[in-house]
């Protein structure tokens, strides 16, 4: 009888190390087979913005590349949150993925609660970053952004600055200018850039911190004046506009990123492939082609790259909102 359990136990124990040892092969076959049909990438945010057109050039090239559809599926609402939870509680087999703007970062620090934890996402890349302009009418008595801080230094609070709601990505770059140049404006909220543009157009507010894609028109057009862009360097879609760094700020920079998600629990394997086919995509020649024409500057970065860099922005955009009194909703 002891024999028979002792073979027993031999036996149980070598199938229990053999299972655990298939794992990272399993995970490994999974990888060297992946993709092998669609991959949907999730856009919580409407068609046109800049997480949607940065998503739809990367997944032209790495449809080519594996041959096998990239589909983009737009989900707005809730502040990108309602996309997001669609990845969330998606099969983490990296056939649903998130592709979203900086307000992943301003998310944690706008909401009381988020509907999911950011544990439940692993960070995939950074596909590229464009920046802010700081428009104003062209009809502005404020040529220079010294007229604009001048003016607000003279009268506190007073005068207006336009955002594309509270809490939005528009609304923190603004509030991190006001708070680097020591000024304090009156926070105007409308219901996206569009109508923020029109009433900066329309001399109601002083200024709007513009996504350099959605303004380039009206300042090409010269319905606006950008007094500044808020990269760390000139935009190579507006080399003629100087940063607000070389204004005597230096060191300022924070710009509208986007970047790629997968649920947490998906294999490393596939997460590493994930991470070096976008790298890829974003070295071809007609990604860099169609990216420059979208004022989209390309941030390629590595796994451990890319989580320091999310949680950098995590930390930055927390830090904003708390030193500008934001409440959490």
């Amino acid at each position: 009888m002891q024999i028979r359990i002792k073979k027993y136990l031999i036996a149980a124990t070598a199938l229990a190390f053999t299972g655990t040892l298939s794992l990272p092969i399993q995970a490994q076959s999974a990888a060297a087979n992946y993709p092998n049909k669609t991959v949907k990438m999730v856009v919580p945010l409407t068609p046109g913005s800049g997480a949607d057109i940065a998503g739809r050039i990367v997944a032209k090239s790495l449809a080519e590349t594996w041959k096998q559809p990239v589909i983009i599926e737009n989900r707005p609402g809730a502040g990108g949150l309602l996309g997001t939870g669609v990845v969330v509680n998606s099969e983490p087999d990296g056939y649903t993925l998130l592709v979203q703007s900086a307000s992943y970062a301003a998310n944690p620090a706008i909401y009381k609660k988020l509907p999911y934890d950011l544990k439940s996402l692993t960070d995939v890349n950074i596909l590229g970053s464009s920046p802010y302009a700081l428009i104003v009418s062209a009809e502005s008595p404020y040529k220079t952004l010294k007229d604009l801080i001048n003016a607000a230094k003279a009268k506190p609070g007073d005068i207006p600055f336009a955002s594309a709601g509270v809490g939005s990505s528009t609304h923190l770059a603004a509030e991190y200018f006001n708070q680097t140049a020591g000024i304090k404006m009156l926070h105007v909220p409308f219901k996206g850039s569009p109508e923020a543009i029109q009433e900066t157009i329309a001399g109601r507010t002083a200024y709007y911190m513009a996504p350099l894609q959605t303004a380039i028109s009206q300042i090409q057009g010269g319905k606006v004046r950008a007094l500044g862009v808020t990269s760390a360097s000139r935009a190579e879609a507006a080399p003629t506009i100087p940063t607000i760094a070389e204004q005597g700020f230096s060191g300022f920079d924070i710009g509208l990123w986007v970047g790629v998600w997968a649920p947490s629990a998906t294999p490393q394997a596939i997460l590493q492939k994930l991470n070096t086919d976008i790298n890829r995509a974003l070295g071809d020649s007609e990604v860099k082609s169609a990216y420059a024409k979208a004022g989209i500057t390309i941030k390629p970065m590595n796994l451990a790259e890319t989580e320091k860099f999310v949680r950098s922005e995590i930390s930055k955009y927390t830090k904003i909102a708390k030193d500008a009194g934001i409440e959490p909703q």
